[in-house]
C-alpha cells in the first residue's frame, strides 16, 4: 500500500498495546520523521457516510489518524513536476488498527467515514483560510476512486468548484512545496 503513494505521503503503522482494559497507542512522538512539526492539534467526530473535504493547502502539512472507526481517504496530486503528478488513490485507515498518515501541501485530500468516526490530526502551520482551497469531491476529473456516492457534505465542500477551477487557483504557487523543506526537517 505504502509503494504507490503520492511523493511525500507517509504511512506509518501504530503500534497498539491491547490488554484486558483495551488499547494504548502513542500517535506521535517528536523523534518519529513524521514529515513535519505540528503547531496544532485538532479532534473531529464524524457521523457515517459524512465526507470532509476535497481540499488542498499550499502551506500545511497535515497529520492523521484515526481513534475510532474506519474512513476512506481520497487523495490526488496536484503538485506540478511531483513524480507523482495527477496520481489519485483512496487509502483505508481504521481505528482498530492505527497508522498516522502525513500529507504533503499540494496533495488533494477527502476524509470519507464509513461509520462514526473520531480522527485527530495535527498542522504544521496555524488554522488560515487562505492556506485552504477545494474542488468538488465527485468530479469526474479528479480521478479518486470513491467506495460510495451517496456522501453528507457540508454546504461549502457541497458547493466546491470543480479540479480545473481549483487548478487555475492553485497555478500561480506552482510548484507547491518546493521553496521550503517540510518543517522540522
Amino acid at each position: 500500500m505504502t509503494d504507490n503513494l503520492p511523493a511525500g505521503v507517509r504511512i506509518r503503522p501504530l503500534t497498539m498495546h491491547r490488554d484486558f482494559r483495551g488499547a494504548f497507542t502513542e500517535v506521535f512522538r517528536d523523534e518519529w520523521d513524521a514529515g513535519m512539526r505540528p503547531v496544532q492539534w485538532n479532534a473531529v467526530r464524524s457521523d457515517p457516510r459524512v465526507l470532509r473535504g476535497v481540499h488542498v493547502h499550499l502551506r500545511h502539512w497535515d497529520y492523521l489518524s484515526l481513534a475510532s472507526g474506519k474512513a476512506s481517504i481520497g487523495l490526488r496530486d496536484l503538485r506540478s513536476g511531483s513524480p507523482t503528478e495527477g496520481q489519485a488513490l483512496c487509502i483505508e485507515l481504521s481505528g482498530d488498527e492505527m497508522a498516522a498518515l502525513t500529507i504533503p501541501p499540494g496533495v488533494a485530500h477527502g476524509f470519507l467515514f464509513h461509520t462514526a468516526a473520531l480522527h485527530f490530526y495535527a498542522v504544521s502551520e496555524y488554522f488560515d483560510p487562505t492556506d485552504e482551497l477545494g474542488c468538488h469531491w465527485a468530479d469526474p476529473e479528479l480521478g479518486i476512486p470513491w467506495p460510495v456516492t451517496d456522501v453528507i457534505l457540508s454546504p461549502r465542500d457541497a458547493d466546491a468548484p470543480p479540479l480545473r477551477v481549483l487548478l487555475d487557483r492553485l497555478a500561480p504557487s506552482q510548484p507547491i512545496g518546493a521553496a521550503s523543506p517540510p518543517p522540522g526537517s
